[in-house]
């Protein structure tokens, strides 16, 4: 898995500064790294992340769409925007259910490694990346908060190349977040 890993991490690097620099194009990037990250995370025994990787190949391709299609009948590029509080609380919400849903499944059915911290990277990532998909500046933040998290997780199942990919997306983040918010 070891070159499997390396490959899928320098496709998320790629893909990740793409998608800060607005690129469309970051999209099938990320596809491909998210299936070589689904075989990785599987091998590894972090059965949440796997499911996570099924459902980003899906998410990667709405997004794809989103930045292309724009959202309106003219199809002009989709904007940076900000998500208004009641929102960003309602997705937060989301995430939390993800979380203790999948949590609690893993826990009781699974052999998974951190089933717990793995379930809530999970519900907050897609969070993440449903805001990434709509252009929401907050999905940055986010993803500097849950990349910082899984810096540990990572390391601690043994990832190390992934835990240092990890650490460089908290950096990707913090320069894609200054990014869209120059846009706006």
């Amino acid at each position: 898995m070891f070159w499997i890993e390396n490959l899928a991490a320098v496709l998320g690097v790629l893909s990740v500064w793409l998608m800060a620099r607005q690129k469309p194009i970051a999209w099938p990037i990320g596809f491909v790294m998210v299936v070589l990250y689904a075989l990785v995370f599987f091998d590894a025994r972090l059965y949440s992340e796997t499911l996570l990787q099924g459902i980003y190949a899906v998410l990667q391709a709405y997004g794809w769409w989103r930045w292309l299609r724009g959202g309106n009948a003219a199809h002009e590029a989709l904007p940076v925007t900000t998500l208004r509080i009641p929102l960003v609380l309602r997705d937060l919400g989301i995430g939390l259910v993800l979380t203790a849903t999948l949590g609690t499944f893993m826990h009781l059915n699974t052999d998974a490694r951190m089933p717990w911290l793995d379930a809530a990277l999970t519900g907050f990532s897609l969070v993440g990346q449903y805001w990434m998909a709509n252009k929401r500046v907050q999905c940055w933040p986010l993803w500097v908060v849950v990349d910082v998290v899984y810096v540990g997780m990572f390391w601690a199942a043994g990832l190390v190349t992934t835990a240092l990919l990890y650490a460089g997306f908290v950096g990707l983040a913090l320069y894609g977040w200054r990014q869209w918010r120059a846009a706006q």
